[in-house]
């Protein structure tokens, strides 16, 4: 078992290997220190019931039983078979589907059928893209689980905006960059003068179980 002090003279012997080491993570940090522009997309719609005389405001009559209908269209995004669907959408990078409870402290969890889309792209243009295509395929999943029920057409739940995409710019966040870096530099460091240590251990070995060959 290598012991801290066998680690030591382990890395002092072979520093030119940390030196080297040192060199390829400066100049990985280099990229880290520029990193590319994202921007962040974001909408809010809700799930709303059919519009009756006696509940004309839509808004108004938002049901804990829609949240529910709201998540299992979520769930269906989020299964394997759903991430696929959106990928082949044109759907990439990072995205959420994130429910929300817009009430007050004295609402239950999730009970307004609300849910945030958003989006990170390299461009600004493309992460609103990607958060009308989350949106649209979110309609047609409502649509089809409707339409499975057989819900007649006057009382069909629809979807409608809250809050539509708005974009915003990203923060680099340059330490945590450089310091994800530089802590795997100084991991493969370490294990590269362990690897050439044992190698150079391995081959002296070798060279001394070989037999003395005589003139």
């Amino acid at each position: 078992m290598l012991t801290p002090e066998g680690l030591a003279r382990v890395l002092l012997r072979r520093w030119y290997v940390l030196v080297l080491a040192m060199l390829l993570t400066a100049a990985a940090c280099y990229p880290a220190l520029r990193p590319e522009p994202r921007f962040q997309s974001s909408a809010v719609l809700v799930v709303k019931p059919p519009r009756t005389d006696n509940q004309p405001n839509q808004l108004t009559n938002l049901q804990p039983s829609l949240a529910m209908v709201s998540y299992a269209v979520v769930q269906q995004l989020q299964s394997p078979a759903g991430r696929a669907e959106l990928r082949a959408a044109g759907v990439h990078g990072t995205y959420r589907l994130t429910p929300r409870n817009s009430g007050t402290s004295a609402t239950p969890y999730y009970a307004i059928p609300t849910l945030q889309v958003e989006s990170e792209q390299s461009r600004a243009e493309e992460a609103d893209r990607v958060v009308q295509v989350i949106i649209g395929v979110y309609g047609r999943h409502l649509n089809t689980l409707q339409a499975e029920q057989r819900v007649p057409a006057a009382t069909l739940l629809t979807v409608d905006l809250v809050n539509r995409p708005g974009t915003v710019a990203l923060p680099p966040n340059r330490t945590r960059a450089v310091a994800g870096v530089g802590a795997l530099g100084t991991l493969a460091g370490v294990m590269a003068a362990l690897w050439a240590e044992r190698y150079a251990t391995a081959r002296r070995g070798r060279r001394l179980s070989e037999p003395h060959r005589t003139p």
